[in-house]
């Protein structure tokens, strides 16, 4: 996966975030970090949706197997 740090580091912060999401976490980002996002999307590894006014971010299976390869288990997510 070729990724800028920023977008690494984005993607980090979710997949370490959904555990207090239960495997969707919130997305909270700055404008700067739009970008990033759209990064993570195009590489197959995130998408979202919103639910009650908030914008939130699911795991893809490939993005599962990214984190997995960066030291973050989100197995348990079934979304």
């Amino acid at each position: 996966m070729n990724l800028t740090p920023a977008s690494l580091a984005l993607f980090l912060a979710l997949a370490n975030d959904a555990g207090n999401w239960n495997g969707t976490p919130l997305l909270d980002i700055s404008n700067k970090e739009r970008g990033n996002l759209t990064d993570l999307k195009k590489n197959g590894l995130v998408k979202t949706f919103k639910d009650e006014g908030c914008d939130w971010v699911s795991f893809t299976a490939e993005g599962k197997t990214f984190a997995a390869s960066n030291g973050v288990d989100l197995s348990w997510v079934h979304f």
